[in-house]
């Protein structure tokens, strides 16, 4: 049975770790937040991944950017500078002893709430920084050839209803569509935006390779994701055609390779999509060579 695209190998230091809630370091079993906090009464917060690899945070320049840009969008004031808030991120990682395999989640919130009720003005407190290092690779099952995704029927909305470029903590409709995958028993939801054209996965980006050519969507209907971007712009680096543009599940299904993207496992092949085999199976020419290249981004 397919477990998602975030399956990790479990790692037994992860059950000492200490974890940083406002400056301030505590044992796992000991982190807490109130129950009054934004993030918990309403999921009002943004957040980031980000990688620790070979003891550099990977692209934290460009989380940090989007990090912040999506606190201005909610009127939020994070209180603290880029520049603090990456330090305390090392900070976080150095008291763990940690230096390579490191997946943080970065979670601002908007801080707590005098009583449980969605009106920004009723917070009482700073933003509550939450920052989780955890010693995380990828597990690669034995005899894996790639994910299976299956079409969801849940949508990507219009930036009118929730704006589909903001990360931020209310991801409900994600939810619902890997709650749809799981029950199918494959690895993720593809997501089709308003008109019915590939948008996304519930919790990584979609590309297809086809004739040469590197196709994603038009980002118009998702985050501009970290991996995503930098793949995209990969392509152009090294004169291989990539588009961002509108295309649907036919254009899919004849596909000669596909992979989905994100921070925490880079690029992984897709092997199917609704029943449907990607392309040869273990034949990726153009994924592999995008695979290279991106790792030797990250040791740049």
């Amino acid at each position: 049975m397919a477990k998602g695209t975030h399956e990790y190998q479990d790692d037994p230091r992860n059950a000492s770790i200490l974890i940083n809630i406002n400056g301030e370091l505590f044992p796992r079993e000991e982190a807490k937040i109130s129950v009054f906090d934004s993030g918990f009464i309403l999921g009002d917060g943004v957040w980031e991944g980000i990688r620790l690899h070979h003891g550099k945070l990977a692209f934290i320049d460009q989380h940090m950017r989007r990090i912040y840009d999506g606190a201005k969008a909610l009127d939020m004031d994070i209180g603290i500078s880029k520049t603090e808030l990456v330090e305390r991120i090392m900070a976080t990682c150095h008291a763990n002893n940690m230096h390579d395999g490191v997946h943080i989640r970065l979670m601002i919130t908007r801080g707590i709430k005098a009583t449980p009720y969605q009106d920004p003005r009723v917070t009482i407190s700073a933003a509550t920084i939450v920052i989780i290092a955890e010693h995380k690779t990828p597990l690669i099952r034995e005899g894996f050839k790639g994910v299976s995704l299956m079409t969801t029927h849940v949508r990507r909305g219009y930036p009118d209803v929730q704006d589909p470029k903001l990360n931020t903590h209310s991801k409900l409709n994600c939810i619902f569509a890997c709650i749809q995958a799981a029950k199918s028993q494959v690895d993720e939801a593809l997501m089709l935006d308003p008109h019915g054209f590939v948008a996304t996965c519930n919790s990584t980006h979609f590309f297809i390779i086809r004739k040469g050519e590197v196709w994603t969507s038009s980002g118009d209907f998702c985050l501009d994701g970290i991996t995503r971007r930098n793949v995209i712009n990969l392509c152009k680096q090294n004169d291989i055609p990539v588009f961002e543009r509108n295309f649907t599940l036919s254009d899919v299904y004849g596909a000669d390779e596909a992979f989905v993207t994100g921070t925490f496992a880079g690029l992984t092949p897709v092997l199917e999509v609704d029943g449907r085999l990607i392309g040869e199976p273990e034949e990726n020419p153009l994924l592999t060579r995008l695979q290279r290249l991106y790792l030797e981004m990250i040791e740049c």
